[in-house]
C-alpha cells in the first residue's frame, strides 16, 4: 500500500495538532468541510491512502451546521443538493458516508469529538476564508488523534509562497515561473474506486440516537424542510441548483457553449458567456483540477507549449487559444490570488488590509460631501436614483449571483454613496456574504476589496470621494456595455424566484 505521507505534495498537507495517528483505532475520518465532492480531492484521497496503510474502513462525515453567520434557504438548499450528490456516489462502495444536518444551533456539538474516540487519523479540507479556520484550529485541540488538513483549492499549494502579493501581475509572474512544476500534479478523479479498503462497520453504540443521520428527504431540501430549520428564511434560495450533479452540467454548458465567446463577451451583461462556476467552486462541488484538466483535453494541450520566457501577461504564455488563456487567467491567476492573501493573512475582510495608498488618498478625501448617501436597508432593497445599479442589486437578491463586470460597478458605487470606507466595507460584506452563493470566499473577498484599491494602483485624474481610487460610473458602463435589456429584466424585484424554486 502507498504510504500517505509520499502521496498528496506534502507542500498541501498541514499537521493541526501534536496528536500521532492511532494504529489501533478501527477507521480513518474524512471530516469534508470546503471540498464538497468525492471526486478530484486531495483530501479524500489522502484519507483513502491512510486508510489503505492501516488496512482500516473509512468514514466521511459532512455535517451542515445552522449557527453559522449569513445561514440562510439559499446557501443551506445548496449545499443540502450537493450532499444527496455525495451520498448517491458513495452509495455500493465500502465506504461509510454519515450526513448531518443541525435541527437546531448547537445540536452537532460532540459529534467529531465522539467519533474520534474510535479513529486512527482525521483528514479535513484546508480553506482559509471565513469561520474554517477558526473552527479547526478549536477543534484540533479537542480531538486524541492527529487531525491533518488538506489544501486541495487550486493549482498552486497555498503554501508554495510565504508572501502576499499585492497586484495580478506580480502574482501572474510568479506563477508563469513556479506553476509548471505543480500543474500536472493532479488529485486523483476517483480515490474511492479503487480504494483496497475493508468495509465500514457500524458506529459508535448511541451515536446515531444523539446525532440522528439526515434522512434522504431532509437532502432534497424541499422548502418544507428548510422551513424546519433555524435559517434565515427571507432569503430564498437561489435560481439555479447546488450539488456536483449540477456543477457537470454547468462546466459541459460553459465548454459547449460560451467558452468560444468568452474572451470577448464574457464582461456583456446581455450575452451569458461567463463560466457560472464561481458558486460550486466555492462549495467545492466542482474543482479548479477538473476544470484545468477539461480545458487542457479541449485545447489538446501539454507543457511543450508553455511560453519560454515569463512576462507576466494575460496572454501568449499559456500556448492556447485566446479564450481559453483569458479564461484560465480569471480560474488560476485572480481566484488563487485571492487564496494567497486569506491563507497568508488574517485581516483579510478588515479595513486595514488595504494598500497604505488607498487608504491615504480615501482619508484625504474622507470629508468630501457625498451626492448621496444611503443606508443598508435602502441598498438593499434596491432604492436608490440609479436604475442600473438597482437592476444589479435585484439580480443578486432574488437570483443569488450577479454579473461579474457589474459587481465592480456595484461595489463602488457603494463606496460613493457611503460616509466612509469603512461603512462601505461593512456594507459590501453584508450584502454580498448574504446573497450571493459564492460569497465568503477569498475570491468574493478579492472583489470586494478591489473595489477599494486592493491590488490595483492610484489613478489619475484625482477626484472627489475617489481620490485616486478608480473611478467607475453608470452612465460610462452603459456606453460601454449593452445593459438595456438587463435594466428591463432586473429593474424590479418580482416573484420569479420562488417560481423557480417551487
Amino acid at each position: 500500500m502507498i504510504d500517505p505521507s509520499d502521496s498528496v505534495p506534502p507542500l498541501r498537507v498541514r499537521a493541526l495538532n501534536e496528536k500521532s495517528v492511532d494504529r489501533d483505532g478501527e477507521y480513518v475520518i474524512y471530516w469534508m468541510i470546503a471540498n464538497r465532492r468525492v471526486e478530484w480531492n486531495f483530501s479524500l484521497q489522502r484519507a483513502v491512502e491512510h486508510a489503505e496503510y492501516q488496512g482500516k474502513p473509512l468514514l466521511i462525515l459532512e455535517a451542515l451546521r445552522s449557527g453559522y453567520r449569513w445561514a440562510s434557504d439559499r446557501m443551506h438548499r445548496f449545499v443540502l443538493q450537493g450532499m444527496a450528490d455525495n451520498r448517491a456516489a458513495v452509495a455500493g462502495t465500502k465506504v461509510r458516508y454519515f450526513a448531518y444536518v443541525e435541527p437546531e444551533q448547537g445540536a452537532g456539538s460532540g459529534l467529531l469529538e465522539r467519533l474520534s474516540e474510535r479513529a486512527c487519523v482525521i483528514v479535513t479540507d484546508d480553506f482559509p476564508c471565513f469561520f474554517l479556520p477558526r473552527m479547526l484550529t478549536s477543534t484540533a485541540k479537542r480531538l486524541p488523534v492527529l487531525l491533518e488538513a488538506v489544501d486541495s483549492n487550486g493549482l498552486l499549494p497555498m503554501r508554495a509562497t510565504d508572501r502576499v502579493f499585492t497586484t495580478a501581475y506580480s502574482f501572474r509572474r510568479f506563477l508563469q515561473k513556479e506553476l509548471p512544476g505543480y500543474m500536472l500534479d493532479l488529485p486523483e478523479p476517483n480515490p474511492l474506486a479503487s480504494a483496497e479498503i475493508p468495509e465500514f462497520g457500524q458506529l459508535p453504540r448511541g451515536l446515531p440516537q444523539q446525532w440522528p443521520e439526515a434522512t434522504d428527504r431532509i437532502l432534497t431540501a424541499n422548502s418544507d424542510i428548510l422551513a424546519g430549520l433555524p435559517i434565515d428564511h427571507s432569503v430564498g434560495p437561489a435560481v439555479f441548483d447546488g450539488g456536483r450533479s449540477a456543477a457537470l452540467a454547468t462546466l459541459d454548458r460553459f465548454l459547449a457553449d460560451r467558452l468560444d465567446r468568452y474572451a470577448d463577451e464574457r464582461n456583456q451583461p446581455e450575452n451569458e458567456a461567463a463560466s457560472g462556476l464561481s458558486p460550486y467552486l466555492h462549495f467545492g462541488h466542482v474543482s479548479a483540477h477538473e476544470v484545468f484538466a477539461k480545458i487542457v483535453q479541449r485545447e489538446n494541450w501539454s507543457p511543450e507549449y508553455l511560453a519560454a520566457t515569463v512576462k507576466g501577461s494575460r496572454e501568449g504564455w499559456w500556448g492556447m487559444s485566446r479564450e481559453a488563456e483569458s479564461f484560465l487567467d480569471e480560474l488560476i491567476t485572480w481566484r488563487e490570488l485571492g487564496y494567497n492573501l486569506c491563507s497568508k493573512t488574517d485581516n483579510y475582510d478588515r479595513y486595514e488590509s488595504l494598500p497604505e495608498w488607498a487608504r491615504t488618498t480615501m482619508e484625504e478625501h474622507a470629508g468630501d460631501a457625498r451626492p448621496q448617501v444611503y443606508s443598508l436597508e435602502q441598498l438593499d432593497a434596491a432604492e436608490t436614483h440609479d436604475e442600473l445599479w438597482n437592476a444589479a442589486q435585484n439580480q443578486l437578491v432574488t437570483e443569488g449571483r450577479m454579473h461579474n463586470y457589474l459587481r465592480m460597478l456595484w461595489g463602488k458605487k457603494i463606496y460613493q454613496w457611503s460616509k466612509s470606507p469603512q461603512d462601505a466595507l461593512k456594507v459590501l460584506i453584508e450584502l454580498n456574504n448574504r446573497y450571493a452563493v459564492d460569497g465568503r470566499n477569498p475570491n468574493s473577498y478579492s472583489g470586494i476589496f478591489w473595489c477599494l484599491g486592493r491590488y490595483d494602483r492610484a489613478w489619475g485624474p484625482e477626484r472627489p470621494i475617489f481620490g485616486k481610487i478608480r473611478y467607475m460610473t453608470s452612465e460610462n458602463t452603459a456606453r460601454k456595455l449593452n445593459v438595456k435589456k438587463y435594466i428591463k429584466r432586473y429593474g424590479r424585484r418580482t416573484g420569479v424566484q420562488k417560481q423557480l424554486w417551487d
